[in-house]
């Protein structure tokens, strides 16, 4: 019996498989991190590097945040601390709103600039933090720390900012981190302190020792801390210590067979007849015999990370966009790696 051309063509339509839709584009901040996840991938080359980079799919939104600080930028206040003060004192602050990009970048860019540190620590040997305890001196962002505890690692981030001790005040910024997807890891910690570690005691305290890990990047450059022109005070990171407490204090908290990284990304080092930026010597600002004398071995001193260090720029589109940079010509990064006695 035939049926009748309406009725067949209905029956096709039902019988059609339905085609889902493309999703839109991610252009939220965290879709920049994942999408540049994706980017760096093909440059990762331990199971450390890739989990972490697999990681940025458990970075949460983030709704706009309010902060106030004051003129000096040197105190910053959540919004129910701002509440709190008196009217004319309030008055005087400046209302800042922090969206989702200025949470996970700051002023310091992407998380993902951790890769090349955790490369360098598979490469001798961490092959997994998961059940590993992690500081990180000067964490500038919290984006890596959220993604490191999401592998299973116990993190402090150590910073002096006051913005950030503000703006990372919120519910589920620290505490217990689930797990990243795609793996079988367990969930992860996270502590921030605020202080001027180990100058103060409190934050030294806070922080807490039996570090498998320490990781410093982009705090411990000579030209912060020994620079070779008189600059600005404010450009500098001032330890309030001299370089043996400082160094001390690292060895105590470090387990013996732990590790220390520090990592600096630069721009090409001033000339003499240019304006001095301290942050352009990136070199280790600690001498290599106070170092031994403190209890570590130096494995690696100032290696130079720089071709690395610009295939992942080029990776994350740092030579792109309207104000490009020369990768070649101005992007230098130096590694010091310490091993625990």
């Amino acid at each position: 019996m035939r049926r009748p051309l309406a009725g067949l063509f209905a029956a096709c339509v039902l019988a059609t498989p339905a085609f889902a839709q493309p999703e839109a584009p991610d252009t939220t901040a965290v879709g920049a991190i994942r999408s540049e996840a994706r980017a760096v991938a093909p440059l990762a080359h331990s199971a450390l590097a890739r989990s972490f980079l697999r990681a940025a799919d458990a970075l949460p939104h983030i709704a706009t945040r309010i902060v106030y600080v004051d003129s000096s930028r040197a105190h910053a206040w959540t919004e129910a601390e701002a509440a709190a003060l008196p009217d004319t004192t309030r008055a005087r602050l400046i209302r800042r709103e922090l969206d989702e990009q200025f949470y996970y970048n700051t002023r310091y860019g992407s998380p993902l600039a951790y890769t090349r540190p955790l490369e360098i620590l598979a490469e001798h040997g961490v092959t997994s933090i998961e059940g590993l305890k992690l500081m990180d001196f000067g964490y500038g962002t919290i984006g890596h720390l959220r993604m490191l505890a999401s592998l299973g690692a116990d993190v402090v981030g150590v910073e002096v900012d006051p913005l950030l001790r503000a703006l990372y005040s919120g519910r589920g910024d620290f505490g217990t981190i689930p797990p990243a997807r795609g793996g079988r890891w367990s969930a992860g910690q996270l502590r921030l302190v605020d202080g001027r570690w180990p100058a103060d005691a409190a934050a030294f305290a806070a922080a807490g020792g039996g570090f498998d890990v320490v990781i410093s990047k982009n705090t411990l450059k000579r030209g912060y801390i020994h620079p070779e022109r008189e600059v600005n005070p404010r450009m500098l990171v001032h330890l309030g210590v001299d370089d043996s407490a400082y160094v001390a204090a690292l060895a105590s908290v470090v387990k013996k067979g732990g590790w220390v990284l520090i990592y600096n990304l630069s721009p090409a080092l001033s000339k003499p007849d240019q304006p001095y930026l301290p942050w352009s010597d990136g070199r280790c600002p600690f001498a290599r015999d106070l170092l031994e004398r403190a209890g570590f071995e130096v494995v690696l001193y100032d290696f130079d990370d720089g071709e690395a260090a610009r295939a992942q720029g080029h990776a994350l589109g740092w030579d792109a966009g309207p104000k490009p940079m020369d990768l070649a010509n101005d992007l230098f990064a130096h590694a010091t790696l310490l091993r625990r006695r």
